[in-house]
């Protein structure tokens, strides 16, 4: 994309009302822009990191045997009344009257829906496992929304909600979706922390949130170090090492503040292992039983003819909150710095002086023979070299290609990396051949 012809509204002062970094440089960066309180506008640049966060979250949930469909933002209040939450819920949730004078409301979350639809159609045990996830809008109410989109009142989640014959299953689904979670955040660059944690509205008796460690967090968490050094292996099979995986990442203490326990902790975790700071939660998993099933008639029949609830989880990824989450752990002075796998564009190209015709068909030679590998923002303006390389090092592209007049003399492009700010001087052609190696075939 030529950035003569994007739209990339990029503010040069600070802003204001901003108290966190992410929403700071959210909005420096042109990535959002506030419609009223606790409600954004995703712009182009906000827009292309959020599907890319998106794409992401989908493959991992496929790969770990989940379904994809989409329910509504609008739901019937009948469900909730059936589960008792419509009232308990609060005044978080948007209640509403249709031109019938029936009650609905704007969901906050779906175990309601989700799981009248298990009770329509899951009545076999051969019929199950089943994991469903959606990717959807949702609507809170929070009466103090803040940190941009880090605690707003409409954002977008991912839900996956499982539905198996027994208890055992269940934990089974719970598992695969732990893993899925670890595999899905470290594909972003993040280390996400799985720590025990209330169930909250959302009820259970066995709940993680995912926590991104970060001095700008909601809360306190606490924390044995030795939980950061593990990671997930590129190639794992989620049928057989999803136990195993859950076990390697439950066995040190992890707590967020609703669970701490200052005897347990100083029990559990040597002095020198004792992290307490704050976090950003990103994901929240939940085996509740059969919490939903029950109210809703949801049973299923097993082999020896059986009838009994179905058994059930819900598991959350803040999709939107990511984005916020990803630039609070990845960023300087500067500005924001993308892991590759969710920044908006792979490659930023710009030309620093596009008065000078003969760089400007080198640029857009390069610009053309790129598209067909990558993605490009290629900065044709006419704008200040100062404020073009600002502009760049600002929306956090990992890999810059620079060209000046002296590209032209020598034949030569410079490349710099975002995040460490080293410099390579690569002929052109050089550069050109690596293109084409690159390509896919």
């Amino acid at each position: 994309m030529k950035l003569s012809k994007y739209f990339l509204p990029t503010l040069k002062e600070l802003p204001k009302d901003a108290e966190v970094m992410s929403h700071r440089l959210m909005l420096r960066a042109g990535m959002i822009r506030q419609a009223s309180s606790g409600i954004y506008i995703w712009l182009p640049l906000g827009h292309a990191v959020l599907k890319k966060i998106e794409h992401i979250i989908r493959e991992e949930q496929t790969n770990a045997g989940a379904i994809e469909l989409l329910m509504p933002t609008i739901q019937s209040a009948d469900i909730w009344k059936k589960s008792g939450r419509y009232d308990d819920y609060g005044a978080e949730m948007l209640r509403m009257k249709d031109r019938h004078n029936r009650d609905i409301l704007y969901g906050p979350t779906n175990e309601e829906q989700i799981t009248d639809i298990s009770s329509h159609y899951f009545k076999s045990y051969k019929t199950l496992p089943k994991i469903l996830f959606h990717i959807q809008w949702k609507f809170r109410d929070e009466v103090r929304p803040r940190f941009g989109v880090m605690r707003c009142k409409e954002f977008l989640m991912k839900d996956s909600y499982s539905f198996d014959v027994t208890e055992e299953d269940g934990k089974e689904s719970y598992n695969k979706m732990f893993l899925s979670y670890l595999k899905t955040f470290q594909r972003m660059g993040l280390k996400a922390v799985p720590m025990q944690a209330e169930s909250g509205p959302i009820g259970g008796n066995l709940s993680h949130e995912f926590i991104i460690l970060a001095n700008t967090g909601e809360s306190k968490v606490y924390v044995d170090k030795r939980m950061l050094e593990l990671n997930i292996p590129e190639s794992i099979d989620y049928e057989k090492d999803s136990k195993g995986t859950v076990e390697s990442w439950t066995k040190y203490y992890a707590v967020t503040e609703d669970m701490y326990d200052e005897k347990s902790f100083e029990k559990n975790v040597d002095e020198e292992n004792r992290l307490v700071m704050r976090g950003i939660e990103v994901g929240h998993v939940f085996y509740f039983g059969d919490k939903y099933t029950k109210p809703f008639n949801a049973n299923v029949q097993d082999k020896d003819g059986t009838i009994s609830p179905i058994q059930s989880g819900s598991y959350g990824i803040g999709v939107s909150r990511l984005v916020a989450a990803v630039i609070e752990a990845s960023h300087d002075e500067k500005g924001i710095i993308w892991p590759e796998s969710v920044s908006p564009f792979d490659t930023a190209l710009i030309n620093l002086n596009p008065k000078n015709d003969e760089l400007v068909n080198i640029c857009d030679n390069l610009y053309n023979k790129m598209l067909s590998s990558q993605t490009v923002l290629y900065d044709d303006t006419s704008n200040s070299v100062g404020e073009k390389l600002t502009r760049m090092d600002l929306i956090g592209i990992p890999k810059q290609i620079i060209l000046g007049n002296k590209s032209v003399e020598n034949k030569t492009l410079e490349i710099k990396d975002r995040r460490s700010g080293e410099t390579v001087i690569e002929n052109i052609d050089k550069f050109l051949e690596h293109l084409n190696n690159d390509k896919p075939s």
